[in-house]
């Protein structure tokens, strides 16, 4: 389930930079995607960041392969609103 809000959110986050890039936003228009895409991009990079913390913790283990629990950052584990 995380792995599919992942990609719906970098989706949705593809998506406003193709929008911004164009130009033709009104400045309330353009605050409020770089706002939205602010959140969207702080959540994906939760998510990869935890990501790497498993793959570091597999990589960790001498001989044998386990998955132990980590410790997060304390962070916001909820997605975004309009992702969820």
């Amino acid at each position: 389930m995380a792995e599919k809000k992942f990609e719906k959110a970098l989706e949705k986050l593809e998506g406003i930079v193709k929008k911004m890039e164009v130009g033709d936003m009104s400045l309330e228009e353009s605050l409020a995607a770089f706002e939205e895409g602010i959140k969207l991009s702080r959540f994906c990079t939760d998510r990869l960041d935890e990501a790497e913390r498993k793959v570091n913790i597999l990589l960790r283990e001498d001989d044998t392969l386990q998955v132990r629990p980590f410790e997060g950052r304390g962070g916001d584990d909820k997605a975004p609103e309009d992702i969820a």
